[in-house]
């Protein structure tokens, strides 16, 4: 019997242009959780997909209970018994919780479904999740924390001997994480090996045996999680050490360059105001549903206002459409860059012309050669992972899609920048890269406005930090306040005052 339920050897794939993965390993023990970290483009999704038959190594081997498989497809990977959760929840919405997890997997009995059965088996498996759910219902009438269980239900449902969960978390809140982990202890152990992929240091040391660094497609090292730290698994990932996470640099204060004053959108937003000024990052910090998206996308238009009026260096305008917000100079780096900043079918060259294709244009005609140029440098300057910048973008990574997000609105002539979540689902090197495009904006005395739901983040960045619950404004902390520390923002976010 093999010490490992799946091993990778010395697995290769190539893409024209590039070398995916180079001599790649990952051995999974049964009954673990195995952590695999690496930065954005470091090949943690292609080697997914060699493992789940998507696609197939040029060179290298798959051992599963220590026979050699050979996946021609998907199919023939979930049959050997590996199943993956991927951060695209891969749900028909419409259907129901049992026709989700027994599609293409029927019970069947005189030649009809037996739906009797599914639905028995659906409730059984939900249930053995945590999830107390009528298996009747659509999916869709669930949050993401049901539907990522729907996902796991099914690999339980096919006996999979392996669980790859990639990137599980970044769209769950506190206690569907919670949830989340604990399913993932019980599946450890019932003797399942489960493969951990994550962004997120903190989760790795709370729920992982074992960790696996790779890096620009080479194993790196295994190690247990008691033998290492957060420094030793950032020189893993990067190839150096990062002195400071939170690389942040001062600009100037200037004027005020934005001011909301009493905003008001029904059942959502409550005599909102506030002033955003140049030279500065102005934090927004709150527990998921503060409103502080819903504050942003009124101000950009996306949203419409009961109330309020919103002011652009000092004059009052009137912003009824994003179109009218990017006239006025705001920029918006939206936190769903899939379904809002980007367009996943066009090249990256095209994406970062997108949101200023009059400032790249001769009259009726594109500028091709400047759009070059400003793209090659947009791609070397946020270290952009690509063959080329003819690139389709949904053929890039996660981390590499927020950067042509970035690059996108950087080449505007955006006084105001809102980066919502803008670090969300990067890895260590790739959110220091995206601090330090915002510490160019602020040193080039422009207005910047982060909201992020990683306190660490909100303290190391920002030079103001606006706290809200509810719809509601709660706290205004500047940087030299005895309140500026993580316990007082906490406090205000949950509905506690602060003290002068």
């Amino acid at each position: 019997m093999s010490e490992y339920v799946v091993e990778l050897k010395n697995a290769t794939k190539r893409f024209p242009g590039v070398v995916a993965l180079k001599n790649m390993n990952l051995a999974v023990k049964p009954g673990e959780i195995l952590g695999l970290i690496g930065e954005n483009g470091a090949g943690k999704s292609t080697l997914i997909k060699v493992l789940t038959g998507v696609h197939q190594a040029d060179e290298g081997q798959i051992f599963v209970d220590g026979v050699e498989q050979h996946f021609k497809d998907p199919n023939d990977s979930a049959a050997a018994g590996i199943a993956c959760v991927y951060q695209e929840l891969n749900i028909e919405k419409l259907l129901s919780i049992t026709d989700n997890i027994f599609i293409n997997k029927w019970i069947k009995k005189g030649g009809l479904l037996d739906y009797p059965t599914m639905h028995k088996k659906a409730k059984e498996v939900m249930l053995s999740l945590g999830q107390d759910v009528d298996p009747t219902k659509p999916a869709g009438n669930f949050g993401m924390g049901v539907q990522q269980m729907i996902e796991i239900a099914k690999a339980v449902l096919i006996d999979a001997k392996m669980i790859i969960m990639d990137e599980p978390t970044s769209s769950l809140g506190e206690k569907e994480v919670e949830q989340l982990m604990k399913t993932c202890r019980e599946l450890r152990d019932r003797g399942i090996g489960i493969v951990f992929v994550s962004h997120k240091l903190e989760e790795l040391f709370e729920l992982c045996d074992r960790v696996t660094v790779i890096r620009d497609g080479e194993y790196i090292w295994t190690k247990n999680v008691s033998d290492t730290n957060n420094d030793d698994l950032i020189a893993g990932m990067v190839g150096r050490t990062l002195e400071n996470q939170f690389p942040k640099e001062f600009g100037t204060k200037g004027e005020c360059f934005l001011k909301a004053e009493h905003l008001e959108e029904g059942g959502v937003l409550y005599d909102v105001s506030f002033e955003a000024y140049g030279g500065q990052i102005l934090g927004f910090a709150g527990l998921v549903g503060a409103g502080r998206t819903e504050t942003m996308r009124a101000i950009f238009g996306a949203d419409p206002l009961d109330g309020g009026k919103v002011y652009v260096h000092g004059k009052e305008v009137k912003i009824k459409t994003p179109r009218d917000a990017i006239n006025a100079g705001i920029a918006f780096l939206t936190e769903d860059r899939k379904g809002q900043g980007l367009v996943l079918a066009q090249t990256i060259r095209t994406n970062l012309i997108l949101a200023n294709m009059k400032g790249f244009s001769n009259g009726l005609f594109l500028n091709e050669k400047k759009i070059l140029e400003s793209g090659e440098k947009n791609i070397a300057s946020l270290r952009i992972k690509t063959p080329s910048i003819d690139e389709i973008v949904g053929q890039l990574s996660g981390g590499n899609q927020q950067k042509v997000v970035i690059g996108k609105w950087v080449n505007t002539d955006a006084d105001i920048f809102i980066f919502d979540e803008p670090t969300r689902g990067i890895d260590v090197g790739a959110k220091v890269e995206v601090y330090n495009v915002m510490n160019d904006l602020v040193k080039q005395g422009k207005c910047v406005i982060m909201i992020s739901s990683e306190m660490p983040e909100i303290l190391g960045m920002s030079d103001r930090v606006i706290v809200m619950r509810g719809g509601k404004i709660m706290a205004d902390v500047d940087r030299d306040s005895k309140h500026f520390n993580q316990e007082d923002l906490m406090k205000a976010a949950w509905g506690g005052t602060l003290d002068d």
